[in-house]
């Protein structure tokens, strides 16, 4: 893509984006082209612009996410707070474009009188990233609520995709390549607002008591061992308060690292591979990474 704005764009495009200002570690590098859609017909319009060679990268809240010092190449799309329609579609679900905080489709679904989604009210995200890892809290996932799915493809092209198109895991979710979520329909149920809103008290509660939810980081940053916790694991290991730079495991729950304000993302990389270095030597348990690590090392920064 050229530095020259395509003509009819309504949106933001912007040059040498810090992603620190983008994610809720504070970390990472630049991004060559950063854009800020004004809604999904805009969006499509930039898609259509860009050259079929293009890197491009999606970021929401930047909630689950470390982009290393280099920053990104190419172009990053942000949909946070710009495709952000809501609305019911049924007297039984509701439509929901990928840039929807989470906790915003939680509130909403209980002003509508709508239960089933209370667990999103945990999920530091947007819609899109939800739908991305199929992102969970207090026992819910989110694809066990989905039953249909807008995408788009890079040359802006819509499909109409059903749950069976897409390869459902534990924090995982294989799509058809080169689409993105655009938005969705969600299956929920009628119920009484006044339980709906006392779980969710009591979830956040329950979150606010046993995570450090006031300072930045990624959330929790391995997925669970099948039987087991990885905060269970880690802390066993020793490792809570350990510090590499900037960066520590907080001492309240120890599945999530803290940038305590000076750390780097290299930092960060670095507590996450020792802390998978010092539970596999000690359990012989392998944690994977429930954060997603992309972006290029700074320059001088080993592999």
């Amino acid at each position: 893509m050229s530095a020259s704005r395509p003509v009819g764009l309504r949106g933001e495009l912007r040059f040498n984006e810090p992603l620190a200002n983008h994610t809720s570690w504070r970390v990472g590098g630049p991004a060559d082209r950063f854009y800020l859609p004004a809604d999904a017909d805009d969006l499509i319009l930039f898609l259509r612009s860009l050259h079929p060679d293009e890197p491009v990268f999606w970021l929401g809240l930047g909630s689950n996410l470390l982009v290393r010092d280099g920053g990104i190449r190419g172009t990053v799309i942000c949909t946070r707070n710009r495709l952000r329609q809501l609305r019911r579609k049924d007297h039984q679900s509701i439509y929901v474009e990928v840039g929807v905080p989470c906790a915003h489709v939680a509130r909403f679904c209980l002003e509508q009188a709508l239960t089933g989604a209370e667990f999103l009210a945990g999920i530091p995200g947007t819609m899109g990233g939800a739908l991305a890892m199929n992102a969970g809290a207090f026992g819910g996932e989110t694809w066990s609520l989905v039953q249909r799915i807008l995408t788009v493809d890079r040359t802006g092209v819509l499909w109409d995709r059903e749950p069976a198109d897409f390869v459902i895991g534990y924090r995982s979710v294989k799509k058809p390549e080169n689409e993105w979520f655009l938005a969705c329909e969600l299956r929920l149920r009628s119920g009484d607002t006044a339980v709906g809103r006392k779980r969710i008290r009591d979830l956040l509660a329950k979150r606010n008591a046993s995570q450090p939810i006031n300072l930045p980081s990624c959330g929790s940053v391995f997925r669970n061992p099948q039987g087991d916790y990885a905060a269970r694991l880690i802390e066993a290991c020793g490792l809570k308060g350990y510090r590499i730079g900037g960066a520590y495991v907080s001492e309240k729950h120890a599945n999530f690292i803290i940038n305590s304000g000076a750390a780097t993302a290299a930092d960060i990389e670095a507590l996450i591979l020792l802390i998978q270095a010092r539970v596999e030597e000690k359990f012989g348990q392998r944690l994977v990474p429930e954060v997603r690590i992309v972006g290029e090392r700074s320059r001088g920064e080993s592999e």
